[in-house]
């Protein structure tokens, strides 16, 4: 295996690279074989200098998870003027993107109970920056009329829990008969029909 010291991109900050480094490493043994000194190791620092940042592996991975996946909404939320159709098809990309994230896919493969405090216990920093930008949007929508009356909190949180099934169980309803297309396809019309007035 090739060591990863002194190779952070320039262009990021030191908690950015600290942060790559942490990706990689669960990326390549899975977050229970992830320490902090060999996140330390592969970032070419010492320690010290991540223990400053993070006190312990589930305050680093929740900072990992916030900056990928809310990478992941920022990237996708064009949703100036937000309208079913639009807002559909924003949800339905993000959701795409989460299922084929590397970093998603290898925490789910290895270390599945990672995510069930997300779906059982509480709601992380991810979720809730989600739901923050898809209540603005649902909100602008109703004021321009294109989007159903109702609280846009609790429309958010409505759409984000149907999500939670496209993202994670998906794949359990793919066979000869409906294909991840038609299946992405059946969430866009969902989302439409959602929010349509």
């Amino acid at each position: 295996m090739t060591s990863h010291r002194h190779n952070l991109d320039p262009e990021t900050s030191p908690r950015d690279g600290y942060l790559d480094a942490a990706r990689e490493c669960i990326l390549d043994v899975g977050w229970r074989r992830t320490t902090l000194t060999e996140v330390a190791r592969r970032a070419g620092v010492s320690r010290m200098t991540i223990y400053r940042a993070w006190s312990d592996m589930p305050t680093l991975l929740g900072d990992l998870m916030t900056r990928e996946w809310g990478g992941l909404v920022a990237g996708r939320a064009d949703l100036q003027e937000p309208t079913p159709e639009r807002l559909a098809t924003a949800m339905v990309a993000t959701v795409s993107a989460l299922r084929e994230n590397e970093l998603f896919t290898r925490i789910v493969e290895l270390d599945p109970e990672l995510i069930l405090p997300y779906l059982l216990d509480r709601r992380g920093r991810s979720q809730e920056l989600i739901l923050g930008v898809l209540a603005t949007a649902v909100a602008e929508g109703q004021r321009r009329g294109v989007v159903r009356p109702g609280d846009p909190v609790a429309v958010a949180r409505g759409l984000v829990l149907a999500a939670h099934g496209f993202v994670l169980s998906a794949h359990t309803m793919l066979d000869d008969a409906v294909d991840r297309a038609a299946l992405d396809a059946e969430h866009h019309h969902l989302i439409v029909r959602s929010l349509t007035p």
